[in-house]
């Protein structure tokens, strides 16, 4: 991390070129998520076919943070297995939250990154897990608005 820069250069790589921020017209899966503390509000689609995440979008009106939270997410999911992402999501935002490692964490720059960040400033935890959360609940059929508390 360069001197007088809260974020390193992959979480700036993610902000400054978002990778998935659209709308996926024809998504399967759709969920809104809200971060009230920070105003993040993101809607995050998936198009699964068989238990394949063939597509994975976002759009949002949100802080550096999550976006580029949101941005590694739709970099890191895209075209997994559903169910296998679901159970990943979960641990991956339990880590978040706890401030913990990754999953499977030996071999996710992306996961490493992001929790550095909020290990880093804390106060970032719910704008980094709101994405990765509001998927796992799109992909698991949830249709209320999905806040994540720490």
């Amino acid at each position: 991390m360069a001197a007088g820069n809260a974020y390193d250069d992959l979480i700036m790589e993610h902000i400054k070129n978002a990778r998935g921020y659209r709308v996926i017209d024809d998504a399967t899966h759709r969920a809104s998520g809200a971060n009230p503390l920070c105003g993040d509000e993101l809607t995050v689609y998936a198009r699964v076919a068989g238990d394949r995440i063939e597509s994975l979008s976002f759009q949002c009106t949100c802080c550096g943070i999550a976006m580029a939270s949101a941005s590694m997410m739709s970099e890191r999911l895209q075209g997994q297995d559903r169910t296998l992402a679901v159970s990943w999501l979960i641990d991956f935002v339990a880590a978040i939250v706890a401030h913990a490692e990754p999953p499977a964490a030996s071999a996710d720059p992306l996961g490493h990154a992001l929790l550095k960040t909020v290990r880093d400033l804390p106060a970032r935890t719910p704008c980094a897990a709101l994405p990765w959360a509001t998927l796992a609940a799109a992909l698991n059929g949830r249709t209320d608005t999905i806040s994540v508390s720490v």
